[in-house]
């Protein structure tokens, strides 16, 4: 079996994957065969400094094999630049192996660890021109299966002289913890002032003006976790916890968002869990799927691209996630075509037609966002220099507050509303029918 596949199959994740934040990570590597096994990618601007160590390591092969050969098993660190031209070297020779590239910057292989029981190893790299590198284990011994753990340690030296000068957030991601608190102090602003209005409109706010209320404040404190995550990541290297509330936070935010999305693309602005069953099977589709989803993004922000499992992770996030956005698109439509029939049959055609231009606007909203947020950031986060991947980042966040600012204001409380006096008439209507049926049943 040739690594080609295998390296061929590594570089198209990269694509796809973006910068990790290169904090601190202790991997496990278990009974792998894989050729090539990508652990990090990270950006330098300057000056930057990897560290591996690796410990408990074991090397097995099968009864009938040669004892491997430990030269051809290390690690290495590869640039963006570099990357066509060791393609081009596997390409001309299959058997190939990659660690005796020209290259590459060669870290250290298994002929330097100490004897055993031990079997451990400690080395650092300097790196001192700006690129965007990738930190591989190469196995070029076949039918070999390599157990051992490793701690990687990755960071921008910010000041030569200084002694703690480290920035465990490289290119491309350190501008994130203020990104994310100037975001939030935005979401706290428009709390504030949502909250007020509501607050000044008492008389006519909707349960679901209170749902809206509660999406703010979660995504105020998602942001808040986030720029604290980072900060953390930045000057330590490790989260504190920070991550496990942030993904928390996260998950209540993106649950909620589709929530409100649901409920007031299907006009059920009061909640009437006994009219409308219709919603309720939707919600039971589209929060399962974002659940699902979340767990994955949880499971590829935690973990990376070293775990076998890794790719289909990144698999299930986006099926989960694209369907449940197909599912509220399509569940939207039906609901104006279905407005569109029945202003037809049931003698009420004014009054239903007056939902259909707010309805499609709000119907062009969505689509914009989740084509936006789902397609166009993704191509921004591939296209974008490794310097400026926080570009995608904040491209995602000023999309999803333009999103809620339109949605709030289009279905803010208002005496007149397009929206809301439709359902209040519906609503009228149907108590007066109730309470008929009722005193007919007690004569």
């Amino acid at each position: 079996m040739t690594i080609l596949p295998f390296f061929a199959a590594v570089v198209v994740l990269q694509f796809f994957s973006s910068l990790t934040v290169a904090e601190i990570k202790s991997l496990t590597i278990s009974n792998d065969s894989r050729p090539i096994i990508l652990l990090e990618k990270f950006g330098i601007i300057e000056i930057g400094h990897v560290t591996v160590s690796v410990s408990s390591v074991s090397v097995s092969s099968p009864s009938s094999s040669p004892v491997p050969d430990s030269s051809k098993l290390g690690f290495l660190v590869l640039s963006e630049e570099s990357l066509p031209e060791v393609l081009l070297e596997l390409q001309q020779n299959f058997s190939f192996c990659v660690l005796d590239s020209h290259y590459i910057l060669h870290f250290f292989t298994f002929i330097d660890l100490s004897p055993p029981p031990r079997s451990q190893f400690n080395k650092s790299y300097l790196i001192t021109s700006p690129s965007d590198y990738s930190l591989f284990f190469a196995n070029c011994v076949p039918e070999t299966r390599v157990s051992m753990k490793v701690r990687a340690e990755i960071y921008h030296n910010l000041d030569p002289n200084g002694s703690n000068s480290k920035d465990y957030l490289l290119a491309g991601s350190t501008q994130l913890p203020g990104l994310y608190l100037v975001f939030s102090l935005c979401y706290l602003s428009f709390l504030c002032f949502w909250f007020c209005f509501c607050w000044n409109n008492k008389q006519i706010a909707k349960r679901i003006h209170l749902l809206m209320t509660v999406l703010l404040l979660v995504k105020s404190l998602t942001l808040i976790c986030a720029a604290v995550y980072k900060h953390y990541v930045k000057v330590t290297g490790t989260a504190h916890g920070w991550n496990i509330v942030f993904y928390i936070f996260q998950f209540i935010s993106v649950v909620l968002l589709f929530t409100v999305i649901v409920l007031i693309g299907n006009g059920w602005s009061f909640l009437k869990l006994k009219r409308h069953g219709k919603e309720k099977k939707l919600l039971m589709i589209v929060v399962p799927l974002q659940v699902l989803a979340n767990i994955a993004s949880i499971v590829i922000g935690e973990t990376g691209p070293y775990t076998q499992d890794w790719v289909i992770w990144n698999q299930i996030f986006l099926l989960a996630d694209i369907t449940c956005c197909f599912v509220i698109v399509f569940a939207m439509v039906w609901s104006m075509c279905c407005l569109r029939e029945t202003s037809k049959t049931d003698g009420k055609a004014v009054k239903n037609l007056a939902k259909l231009p707010v309805f499609r606007k709000f119907y062009v909203l969505v689509i914009g966002y989740l084509f936006f947020t789902r397609i166009v950031v993704v191509v921004v986060k591939m296209k974008a220099d490794f310097r400026y991947q926080w570009l995608s980042n904040a491209s995602e966040e000023i999309a999803t507050l333009a999103f809620y600012s339109l949605m709030f204001y289009m279905f803010r409380p208002m005496e007149k509303s397009e929206y809301f006096d439709v359902d209040n008439e519906e609503e009228t209507a149907e108590l007066s029918s109730r309470n008929k049926s009722l005193g007919s049943e007690t004569i």
